[in-house]
Protein backbone atom coordinates (compact mmCIF):
# COMPACT_ATOMS: atom_id res chain seq x y z
CA UNK A 1 0.00 0.00 0.00
CA UNK A 2 1.54 3.32 -1.32
CA UNK A 3 2.28 6.02 1.69
CA UNK A 4 -0.20 8.65 1.58
CA UNK A 5 1.10 11.96 0.20
CA UNK A 6 2.68 14.42 2.88
CA UNK A 7 0.60 17.12 4.33
CA UNK A 8 0.81 20.53 2.53
CA UNK A 9 2.81 23.52 4.60
CA UNK A 10 0.76 26.87 5.25
CA UNK A 11 4.16 28.32 4.26
CA UNK A 12 6.93 27.66 2.00
CA UNK A 13 9.68 25.83 3.53
CA UNK A 14 12.42 28.70 2.65
CA UNK A 15 10.39 31.11 4.30
CA UNK A 16 9.99 29.04 7.82
CA UNK A 17 13.89 28.24 7.65
CA UNK A 18 14.12 32.50 7.49
CA UNK A 19 11.78 32.86 10.57
CA UNK A 20 13.57 30.41 12.58
CA UNK A 21 16.94 32.33 11.23
CA UNK A 22 15.47 35.25 12.47
CA UNK A 23 13.78 34.50 15.64
CA UNK A 24 17.39 32.76 16.78
CA UNK A 25 19.02 35.63 16.28
CA UNK A 26 16.41 38.09 17.76
CA UNK A 27 16.96 35.60 20.89
CA UNK A 28 20.90 35.52 20.79
CA UNK A 29 20.33 39.56 20.23
CA UNK A 30 18.05 39.65 23.23
CA UNK A 31 20.34 37.97 25.29
CA UNK A 32 23.26 40.10 24.85
CA UNK A 33 21.75 42.96 25.43
CA UNK A 34 19.00 41.89 28.62
CA UNK A 35 20.13 38.51 30.18
CA UNK A 36 23.07 39.27 32.01
CA UNK A 37 26.27 36.78 31.68
CA UNK A 38 27.75 35.81 34.54
CA UNK A 39 30.53 33.76 35.20
CA UNK A 40 33.63 32.17 33.22
CA UNK A 41 31.78 33.36 29.95
CA UNK A 42 31.57 36.98 31.03
CA UNK A 43 33.92 39.34 28.91
CA UNK A 44 34.75 42.39 30.82
CA UNK A 45 33.73 45.53 28.43
CA UNK A 46 36.31 47.97 28.06
CA UNK A 47 36.04 50.50 31.27
CA UNK A 48 33.71 54.03 30.95
CA UNK A 49 36.61 55.76 32.15
CA UNK A 50 40.29 55.38 31.86
CA UNK A 51 41.45 53.04 34.32
CA UNK A 52 45.20 53.22 34.26
CA UNK A 53 47.28 50.14 35.67
CA UNK A 54 50.52 52.40 36.70
CA UNK A 55 51.40 52.03 40.32
CA UNK A 56 50.42 55.09 42.03
CA UNK A 57 53.29 58.01 43.44
CA UNK A 58 55.62 55.88 41.34
CA UNK A 59 58.67 58.66 42.02
CA UNK A 60 59.21 58.97 46.17
CA UNK A 61 60.32 62.98 45.09
CA UNK A 62 57.22 64.14 43.74
CA UNK A 63 55.06 63.32 46.52
CA UNK A 64 53.65 66.30 48.06
CA UNK A 65 53.73 67.10 51.41
CA UNK A 66 50.70 68.26 52.49
CA UNK A 67 50.66 68.25 56.41
CA UNK A 68 53.40 68.97 58.84
CA UNK A 69 55.54 66.43 60.14
CA UNK A 70 53.91 65.74 63.23
CA UNK A 71 50.45 64.65 61.82
CA UNK A 72 49.55 61.08 61.78
CA UNK A 73 49.59 59.43 58.25
CA UNK A 74 48.09 56.11 57.41
CA UNK A 75 45.97 55.72 60.05
CA UNK A 76 44.75 52.03 60.34
CA UNK A 77 43.15 50.36 63.18
CA UNK A 78 42.78 46.52 63.90
CA UNK A 79 41.17 44.18 66.69
CA UNK A 80 43.52 43.78 69.52
CA UNK A 81 42.25 40.77 71.45
CA UNK A 82 38.75 40.93 73.55
CA UNK A 83 37.00 44.51 73.76
CA UNK A 84 40.82 46.33 72.30
CA UNK A 85 41.87 47.91 69.48
CA UNK A 86 45.09 48.34 68.00
CA UNK A 87 45.52 52.33 66.14
CA UNK A 88 48.43 52.16 64.29
CA UNK A 89 50.06 55.56 62.11
CA UNK A 90 52.99 57.03 61.09
CA UNK A 91 54.52 59.96 61.41
CA UNK A 92 57.97 61.76 60.15
CA UNK A 93 58.43 63.57 63.27
CA UNK A 94 60.28 60.99 65.49
CA UNK A 95 59.40 63.19 68.89
CA UNK A 96 55.58 63.01 68.39
CA UNK A 97 54.81 60.67 70.91
CA UNK A 98 52.77 57.23 71.06
CA UNK A 99 49.64 58.23 73.07
CA UNK A 100 46.22 58.33 71.86
CA UNK A 101 43.23 60.35 73.12
CA UNK A 102 39.80 58.97 72.96
CA UNK A 103 35.93 58.95 73.84
CA UNK A 104 32.93 58.45 72.84
CA UNK A 105 31.73 62.10 72.21
CA UNK A 106 33.15 64.20 69.42
CA UNK A 107 35.72 66.00 70.56
CA UNK A 108 35.95 65.28 74.03
CA UNK A 109 38.72 62.38 75.19
CA UNK A 110 38.10 61.29 78.50
CA UNK A 111 40.50 58.40 78.17
CA UNK A 112 44.11 58.15 77.01
CA UNK A 113 46.29 54.76 75.94
CA UNK A 114 50.12 54.79 75.40
CA UNK A 115 51.45 52.35 73.28
CA UNK A 116 55.19 51.73 71.55
CA UNK A 117 57.05 52.84 67.90
CA UNK A 118 59.09 50.97 65.61
CA UNK A 119 60.73 51.98 62.61
CA UNK A 120 63.22 50.08 60.22
CA UNK A 121 65.25 50.81 57.26
CA UNK A 122 65.32 48.81 53.85
CA UNK A 123 67.77 49.61 51.72
CA UNK A 124 68.11 52.94 50.79
CA UNK A 125 64.82 53.75 52.47
CA UNK A 126 63.91 54.50 56.21
CA UNK A 127 60.31 54.36 57.22
CA UNK A 128 59.09 57.12 59.80
CA UNK A 129 58.08 56.53 63.17
CA UNK A 130 55.39 53.54 63.42
CA UNK A 131 53.25 53.91 66.06
CA UNK A 132 50.90 51.25 67.63
CA UNK A 133 48.76 51.78 70.60
CA UNK A 134 45.91 49.60 72.23
CA UNK A 135 43.16 50.92 73.48
CA UNK A 136 40.37 49.56 75.36
CA UNK A 137 38.59 47.93 76.83
CA UNK A 138 35.57 49.39 74.85
CA UNK A 139 32.19 48.82 74.49
CA UNK A 140 30.46 46.75 71.72
CA UNK A 141 28.83 48.31 68.61
CA UNK A 142 29.68 51.91 69.37
CA UNK A 143 31.24 54.81 67.76
CA UNK A 144 34.58 56.24 69.56
CA UNK A 145 36.47 59.23 68.19
CA UNK A 146 40.26 59.52 68.52
CA UNK A 147 43.44 61.70 68.22
CA UNK A 148 46.85 59.90 67.43
CA UNK A 149 49.77 61.51 69.17
CA UNK A 150 48.04 64.36 71.07
CA UNK A 151 47.43 66.59 67.88
CA UNK A 152 46.40 66.48 64.36
CA UNK A 153 42.71 65.51 62.87
CA UNK A 154 40.33 63.47 64.43
CA UNK A 155 39.49 60.08 63.63
CA UNK A 156 36.09 58.18 64.60
CA UNK A 157 35.71 54.09 64.03
CA UNK A 158 32.95 51.59 65.14
CA UNK A 159 33.41 48.86 67.46
CA UNK A 160 31.81 45.45 66.06
CA UNK A 161 28.93 43.94 67.51
CA UNK A 162 29.03 41.45 70.63
CA UNK A 163 26.51 39.54 68.66
CA UNK A 164 24.71 38.23 65.28
CA UNK A 165 24.18 40.01 62.67
CA UNK A 166 27.69 40.39 61.96
CA UNK A 167 28.88 42.31 58.26
CA UNK A 168 31.92 41.55 56.66
CA UNK A 169 33.59 43.13 53.68
CA UNK A 170 36.41 40.58 51.71
CA UNK A 171 38.83 41.41 49.63
CA UNK A 172 42.12 40.40 48.25
CA UNK A 173 45.37 41.37 46.38
CA UNK A 174 44.34 45.20 46.45
CA UNK A 175 47.46 46.62 45.47
CA UNK A 176 47.24 50.73 43.94
CA UNK A 177 45.76 50.81 40.45
CA UNK A 178 42.31 52.91 39.41
CA UNK A 179 40.55 49.50 40.09
CA UNK A 180 41.69 48.89 43.71
CA UNK A 181 39.70 52.87 44.04
CA UNK A 182 37.07 51.76 42.38
CA UNK A 183 36.34 48.88 44.64
CA UNK A 184 37.49 50.62 47.95
CA UNK A 185 34.74 52.83 47.28
CA UNK A 186 32.18 49.83 46.14
CA UNK A 187 33.25 48.64 49.93
CA UNK A 188 32.30 52.11 51.57
CA UNK A 189 28.87 51.95 50.29
CA UNK A 190 28.05 48.24 52.10
CA UNK A 191 27.57 48.59 55.60
CA UNK A 192 30.82 46.53 57.64
CA UNK A 193 31.90 45.54 60.93
CA UNK A 194 34.72 44.43 59.52
CA UNK A 195 37.25 44.13 56.48
CA UNK A 196 39.28 41.00 56.10
CA UNK A 197 41.77 40.43 53.10
CA UNK A 198 43.60 37.37 52.63
CA UNK A 199 47.46 39.00 51.69
CA UNK A 200 48.63 40.75 49.00
CA UNK A 201 48.44 44.40 50.42
CA UNK A 202 50.14 47.00 48.87
CA UNK A 203 52.36 45.11 45.78
CA UNK A 204 55.37 47.76 47.22
CA UNK A 205 57.72 44.75 45.99
CA UNK A 206 60.77 46.12 47.46
CA UNK A 207 59.82 50.11 46.43
CA UNK A 208 58.92 50.88 50.32
CA UNK A 209 57.31 54.21 49.38
CA UNK A 210 54.70 52.19 48.05
CA UNK A 211 54.10 51.09 51.12
CA UNK A 212 53.26 54.58 52.75
CA UNK A 213 51.18 55.37 49.38
CA UNK A 214 49.24 52.18 50.16
CA UNK A 215 48.46 53.27 53.62
CA UNK A 216 47.18 56.46 52.79
CA UNK A 217 44.89 55.51 49.62
CA UNK A 218 43.70 52.89 52.55
CA UNK A 219 43.28 55.27 55.37
CA UNK A 220 39.47 56.42 54.90
CA UNK A 221 38.48 53.20 55.48
CA UNK A 222 41.05 51.32 57.78
CA UNK A 223 40.80 53.81 60.42
CA UNK A 224 36.95 53.70 60.31
CA UNK A 225 36.76 49.52 61.00
CA UNK A 226 39.38 47.17 62.14
CA UNK A 227 41.27 45.42 58.67
CA UNK A 228 42.26 42.28 59.68
CA UNK A 229 44.73 41.13 57.21
CA UNK A 230 47.46 38.11 56.37
CA UNK A 231 50.48 38.01 54.43
CA UNK A 232 50.54 37.25 50.73
CA UNK A 233 53.72 36.56 48.68
CA UNK A 234 54.25 40.48 47.44
CA UNK A 235 54.72 40.69 51.36
CA UNK A 236 57.51 38.63 51.34
CA UNK A 237 60.49 41.04 49.86
CA UNK A 238 62.90 39.08 50.89
CA UNK A 239 67.06 39.82 49.77
CA UNK A 240 69.13 36.52 50.23
CA UNK A 241 71.40 37.05 53.07
CA UNK A 242 70.68 40.61 53.29
CA UNK A 243 67.24 40.85 54.06
CA UNK A 244 64.54 38.77 56.02
CA UNK A 245 61.17 38.16 54.38
CA UNK A 246 58.17 40.57 55.69
CA UNK A 247 60.32 43.29 57.52
CA UNK A 248 57.78 46.24 55.87
CA UNK A 249 54.29 43.96 57.10
CA UNK A 250 55.28 42.99 59.88
CA UNK A 251 56.57 46.61 61.05
CA UNK A 252 53.34 48.35 59.85
CA UNK A 253 50.52 45.97 59.90
CA UNK A 254 51.15 44.11 63.57
CA UNK A 255 47.98 41.79 63.85
CA UNK A 256 47.10 40.33 67.60
CA UNK A 257 49.42 37.45 67.48
CA UNK A 258 50.38 37.61 70.56
CA UNK A 259 46.97 37.88 71.79
CA UNK A 260 46.11 34.88 70.24
CA UNK A 261 49.04 32.54 71.59
CA UNK A 262 51.02 32.65 68.35
CA UNK A 263 54.50 33.38 68.25
CA UNK A 264 54.39 35.14 64.59
CA UNK A 265 52.88 37.91 63.18
CA UNK A 266 51.78 35.66 59.80
CA UNK A 267 49.68 33.50 61.68
CA UNK A 268 46.75 34.22 64.58
CA UNK A 269 43.23 34.10 65.44
CA UNK A 270 40.23 36.19 67.15
CA UNK A 271 37.13 36.02 68.02
CA UNK A 272 34.01 38.56 66.85
CA UNK A 273 30.65 38.22 67.99
CA UNK A 274 30.02 34.82 67.54
CA UNK A 275 32.83 33.49 65.03
CA UNK A 276 36.11 32.47 65.17
CA UNK A 277 38.62 33.46 62.69
CA UNK A 278 41.72 31.66 61.74
CA UNK A 279 44.88 33.60 59.43
CA UNK A 280 47.27 31.12 58.81
CA UNK A 281 50.87 31.72 56.97
CA UNK A 282 51.18 30.59 53.06
CA UNK A 283 54.64 31.38 53.68
CA UNK A 284 55.87 30.37 56.41
CA UNK A 285 56.30 26.81 57.60
CA UNK A 286 53.41 24.69 57.88
CA UNK A 287 54.10 20.71 58.13
CA UNK A 288 52.85 18.79 60.88
CA UNK A 289 56.76 19.34 62.80
CA UNK A 290 56.02 23.79 62.33
CA UNK A 291 55.74 26.12 64.91
CA UNK A 292 52.05 27.70 63.03
CA UNK A 293 50.88 23.60 62.81
CA UNK A 294 51.30 23.18 66.53
CA UNK A 295 49.66 26.79 67.15
CA UNK A 296 46.54 25.88 64.76
CA UNK A 297 45.55 22.10 66.78
CA UNK A 298 46.32 24.56 70.31
CA UNK A 299 43.94 27.02 69.07
CA UNK A 300 41.27 24.89 67.16
CA UNK A 301 41.57 22.60 70.40
CA UNK A 302 39.98 26.01 72.24
CA UNK A 303 37.12 26.84 70.27
CA UNK A 304 33.78 26.19 71.56
CA UNK A 305 30.90 25.74 69.01
CA UNK A 306 28.30 26.84 71.13
CA UNK A 307 30.14 30.23 71.93
CA UNK A 308 31.51 30.63 68.40
CA UNK A 309 29.33 28.55 66.19
CA UNK A 310 31.19 30.00 63.29
CA UNK A 311 34.57 28.79 62.27
CA UNK A 312 36.38 30.76 59.66
CA UNK A 313 39.99 30.64 58.26
CA UNK A 314 41.91 33.00 55.90
CA UNK A 315 44.70 31.97 53.79
CA UNK A 316 46.41 33.63 50.48
CA UNK A 317 46.96 30.39 48.69
CA UNK A 318 44.40 28.61 47.61
CA UNK A 319 43.73 24.89 48.09
CA UNK A 320 41.12 24.45 45.73
CA UNK A 321 41.25 26.25 42.43
CA UNK A 322 40.42 25.51 38.42
CA UNK A 323 42.28 28.27 37.35
CA UNK A 324 45.37 27.95 35.43
CA UNK A 325 47.22 31.14 37.48
CA UNK A 326 49.08 29.28 40.67
CA UNK A 327 47.67 25.89 39.59
CA UNK A 328 49.09 23.52 42.46
CA UNK A 329 50.80 25.91 44.43
CA UNK A 330 48.18 25.35 47.53
CA UNK A 331 48.50 21.73 47.26
CA UNK A 332 51.49 20.71 49.83
CA UNK A 333 50.15 23.49 52.91
CA UNK A 334 46.52 21.71 52.03
CA UNK A 335 47.80 18.36 52.42
CA UNK A 336 49.41 19.18 55.86
CA UNK A 337 46.31 20.92 57.05
CA UNK A 338 43.15 20.35 55.55
CA UNK A 339 42.75 17.34 57.89
CA UNK A 340 42.54 19.69 60.86
CA UNK A 341 40.26 21.81 59.71
CA UNK A 342 38.37 19.02 57.99
CA UNK A 343 38.13 17.54 62.17
CA UNK A 344 37.47 20.74 63.79
CA UNK A 345 34.43 21.44 61.10
CA UNK A 346 35.38 24.68 59.79
CA UNK A 347 32.79 26.34 57.65
CA UNK A 348 34.63 28.94 55.03
CA UNK A 349 38.07 28.83 53.76
CA UNK A 350 38.86 32.10 51.98
CA UNK A 351 41.78 33.01 49.76
CA UNK A 352 43.40 34.74 47.77
CA UNK A 353 46.43 35.15 45.13
CA UNK A 354 44.62 34.16 41.91
CA UNK A 355 43.52 37.20 40.60
CA UNK A 356 39.86 35.95 40.23
CA UNK A 357 36.65 35.22 41.61
CA UNK A 358 35.57 31.48 42.43
CA UNK A 359 32.90 29.56 44.96
CA UNK A 360 33.23 25.96 45.65
CA UNK A 361 30.68 23.92 47.27
CA UNK A 362 31.43 22.22 50.67
CA UNK A 363 34.25 19.68 49.65
CA UNK A 364 37.07 17.97 51.54
CA UNK A 365 40.13 15.73 50.17
CA UNK A 366 38.96 16.90 46.22
CA UNK A 367 35.26 15.15 47.00
CA UNK A 368 32.26 16.89 47.78
CA UNK A 369 31.52 16.38 51.24
CA UNK A 370 28.63 17.88 53.17
CA UNK A 371 31.04 18.33 56.21
CA UNK A 372 34.29 20.14 54.26
CA UNK A 373 34.22 23.63 54.18
CA UNK A 374 33.35 26.26 51.49
CA UNK A 375 36.36 27.40 50.04
CA UNK A 376 36.22 30.85 48.30
CA UNK A 377 39.07 32.25 46.33
CA UNK A 378 38.87 35.97 45.95
CA UNK A 379 42.24 37.78 44.85
CA UNK A 380 40.52 40.26 42.73
CA UNK A 381 40.76 43.11 44.19
CA UNK A 382 42.49 45.55 41.61
CA UNK A 383 46.12 44.79 41.37
CA UNK A 384 48.17 45.82 38.74
CA UNK A 385 48.93 42.75 37.20
CA UNK A 386 45.64 42.10 36.02
CA UNK A 387 42.78 39.38 35.78
CA UNK A 388 43.49 35.29 35.42
CA UNK A 389 41.20 34.66 32.71
CA UNK A 390 42.12 30.75 32.21
CA UNK A 391 39.98 28.43 33.89
CA UNK A 392 40.53 24.55 33.26
CA UNK A 393 38.59 22.26 31.68
CA UNK A 394 36.06 20.50 32.77
CA UNK A 395 35.04 22.62 35.46
CA UNK A 396 35.40 19.83 38.74
CA UNK A 397 32.61 18.97 40.55
CA UNK A 398 33.07 21.00 43.78
CA UNK A 399 33.13 24.52 41.24
CA UNK A 400 29.86 26.58 41.29
CA UNK A 401 31.02 29.92 40.51
CA UNK A 402 33.87 31.20 38.44
CA UNK A 403 34.96 34.73 36.86
CA UNK A 404 37.64 36.63 36.05
CA UNK A 405 36.39 39.99 37.33
CA UNK A 406 37.86 42.50 39.99
CA UNK A 407 35.68 42.92 42.91
CA UNK A 408 34.94 41.91 46.35
CA UNK A 409 32.46 40.12 48.71
CA UNK A 410 30.25 40.68 51.33
CA UNK A 411 29.44 38.27 54.40
CA UNK A 412 26.57 38.76 56.53
CA UNK A 413 26.10 36.33 59.52
CA UNK A 414 23.04 36.51 60.28
CA UNK A 415 22.88 33.60 63.07
CA UNK A 416 24.40 30.85 64.51
CA UNK A 417 23.24 28.52 61.89
CA UNK A 418 22.60 30.70 58.18
CA UNK A 419 25.26 33.66 56.96
CA UNK A 420 24.57 34.96 53.28
CA UNK A 421 27.43 35.34 50.89
CA UNK A 422 27.30 37.97 47.99
CA UNK A 423 30.17 38.95 45.74
CA UNK A 424 30.07 42.10 43.16
CA UNK A 425 31.84 42.75 40.31
CA UNK A 426 33.76 46.15 39.69
CA UNK A 427 31.62 46.85 37.04
CA UNK A 428 32.98 50.07 36.65
CA UNK A 429 31.39 52.78 38.28
CA UNK A 430 29.16 49.88 40.01
CA UNK A 431 29.52 47.31 41.79
CA UNK A 432 26.94 44.30 40.54
CA UNK A 433 25.85 41.66 42.89
CA UNK A 434 26.98 38.64 40.35
CA UNK A 435 27.06 35.79 42.75
CA UNK A 436 24.46 35.27 45.63
CA UNK A 437 24.46 32.05 47.93
CA UNK A 438 23.09 31.19 51.83
CA UNK A 439 25.68 28.95 53.56
CA UNK A 440 24.38 26.53 56.65
CA UNK A 441 26.88 26.77 59.45
CA UNK A 442 28.16 23.23 60.13
CA UNK A 443 27.41 23.41 64.24
CA UNK A 444 23.73 23.36 63.07
CA UNK A 445 24.48 20.38 61.35
CA UNK A 446 24.63 16.51 62.14
CA UNK A 447 28.62 17.20 61.17
CA UNK A 448 30.05 17.86 64.59
CA UNK A 449 28.57 15.15 66.72
CA UNK A 450 29.51 12.50 64.28
CA UNK A 451 33.71 13.60 64.04
CA UNK A 452 33.43 14.67 67.73
CA UNK A 453 35.97 11.38 68.32
CA UNK A 454 38.02 12.06 64.72
CA UNK A 455 38.46 15.92 66.69
CA UNK A 456 39.45 14.56 69.92
CA UNK A 457 42.11 12.16 68.58
CA UNK A 458 43.66 14.28 65.97
CA UNK A 459 43.80 17.55 67.94
CA UNK A 460 44.71 15.47 71.00
CA UNK A 461 47.91 13.49 69.02
CA UNK A 462 51.15 14.46 69.65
Amino acid sequence: MAAPPPLPLPFPLPFILLILLLAVSSCASAAAAGAPVVGEDYVRPPPARCHRKALLSLFPWSKKKESSASDPQQVHISLAGEKHMRITWITDDNSVPSVVDYGTKEGTYTMKSQGESTSYSYLLYSSGKIHHVVVGPLEDNTIYYYRCGGQGPEFQFKTPPSQFPLSLAVVGDLGQTSWTTSTLNHIKQCEHDMLLLPGDLSYADYMQHLWDSFGTLVEPLASNRPWMVTEGNHEKEQILFFKSGFQSYNARWKMPYEESGSRSNLYYSFEVAGAHFIMLGSYTDYDDNSDQYAWLKADLAKVDRKRTPWLIVLLHVPWYNSNWAHQGQGDSMMASMEPLLYAAHVDMVIAGHVHAYERAERVYNGILDPCGAVHITIGDGGNREGLAHRYRNPKPAWSVFREASFGHGELKIVNSTHAHWTWHRNDDEEPVRTDDVWINSLAGSGCILEGSRELRKILMSP
